[in-house]
């Protein structure tokens, strides 16, 4: 569990490694955080996500990561910002405007349809060279039942619905410990 003093660093760090960004600076880590604190211990996958009001602006993810916690997700804040595909790079007029939520990645586990539960576990499908994941907020956000979030976890991979059900396919689930700027 991350406190909270922890996660008020991670917060500020990934909101500020952006700053930087778009200065074009990237200062080390430790000049990113508070002044005062300490770079938070662990390591592991973690996603960065950022929105507009309740509109999504970017969000990049790592699996997994074997660098500090803080090195991650300084680096998926920028991914996030300035590398998400979906989305033009982040300007300077739209820093103000952005939350930043963090969300840290417990380690995947094996799970069958059956067994996921909505609002806790994420999901990451794979099935020969595609694959799709989704955090454990998101079928909250979208309001889906667990057949809707399996159906989008099919969709977000580019599979067919009830993909999760082939005897090839590999259905893992992770939790997440997610917080974010209020």
């Amino acid at each position: 569990m991350t406190s909270d003093s922890d996660r008020s660093a991670l917060l500020s760090l990934a909101r500020k490694a952006i700053a930087e960004k778009l200065e074009g600076r990237k200062p080390p880590v430790a000049k990113l955080l508070p002044s005062g604190a300490s770079a938070p211990s662990g390591s592991g996958g973690a996603f960065v996500t950022l929105r507009i009001g309740e509109h999504l602006r970017g969000c990049i993810g790592l699996l997994r990561s074997n660098e500090p916690v803080s090195e991650t997700v300084a680096e998926m804040a920028r991914s996030a910002a300035f590398g998400d595909p979906r989305f033009p790079a982040l300007s300077r007029n739209e820093l103000e405007e952005i939350s930043v939520e963090i969300s840290r990645l417990s380690e995947f586990f094996p799970i069958t349809p059956d067994e996921v539960v909505v609002g806790k576990h994420g999901l990451l499908l794979r099935l020969g060279f595609r694959s799709g994941l989704l955090l454990p907020q998101v079928p909250g956000e979208q309001g889906w039942n667990k057949e809707q979030y399996l159906s989008g976890l099919c969709r977000k991979a580019g599979l067919p619905d009830g993909a999760y059900n082939d005897p090839e396919a590999e259905l893992l689930a992770f939790t997440a410990e997610v917080f974010g700027e209020n």
